[in-house]
């Protein structure tokens, strides 16, 4: 019996938080994996490298019935030198994109949480067709430079926009699709 042809189904919440299990950390491995070697192909195999021994990663989780249930995005923060702080590797699952606030919000915990841990700069390297979105989120583009052979910005963040923010209890979003 056939339903017809239906958009998949959503939660109608999701939180954004520092990982708090490992079926979450393996979730957003998988997540970036799918992201970055299968889908955009920056990456042959896997996109680890040695700044995930020290790197914070954070997770954005549907939840249904109050339960966290999947791991929909990501994003990994980590102290490069004293005060300044990288952020890399934002993925959405392909069938969370467009859902309003995700990305942001994925960007926002990462700048917030590094402000919180005193953090004097946050830079990032972003994909070209990226730094339009950044650049809404009080991003300044600083530099241009390559990751694995393929164009990136180099860009800052402007630090007075993300208030630091200690709390580990997620950040709750509605979803709502981007039309």
């Amino acid at each position: 019996m056939e339903f017809g042809n239906f958009a998949p189904f959503v939660p109608p919440q999701f939180g954004i938080r520092a990982v708090e299990a490992p079926w979450e950390l393996r979730a957003a491995y998988a997540l970036r994996r799918r992201v970055f070697c299968e889908e955009q192909r920056i990456f042959a195999g896997d996109d680890r490298d040695a700044a995930d021994a020290t790197a914070q990663t954070i997770v954005a989780v549907t939840y249904v019935m109050g339960i966290a249930d999947r791991v929909v995005g990501t994003v990994r923060v980590h102290e490069a030198a004293p005060r300044r702080w990288i952020g890399s590797r934002l993925a959405i699952a392909p069938d969370c994109r467009g859902t309003y606030g995700l990305g942001a919000g994925l960007v926002h915990r990462a700048v917030a949480t590094a402000n919180a841990a005193g953090c004097d700069e946050f830079l990032a390297t972003v994909q070209i067709a990226n730094v339009p979105f950044f650049r809404r989120l009080h991003w300044d583009e600083v530099g241009a430079c390559e990751v694995q052979g393929h164009p990136h910005a180099l860009m800052r963040a402007e630090l007075g926009a993300y208030p630091p923010l200690a709390s580990a209890e997620a950040t709750l979003l509605a979803v709502r699709r981007a039309s």
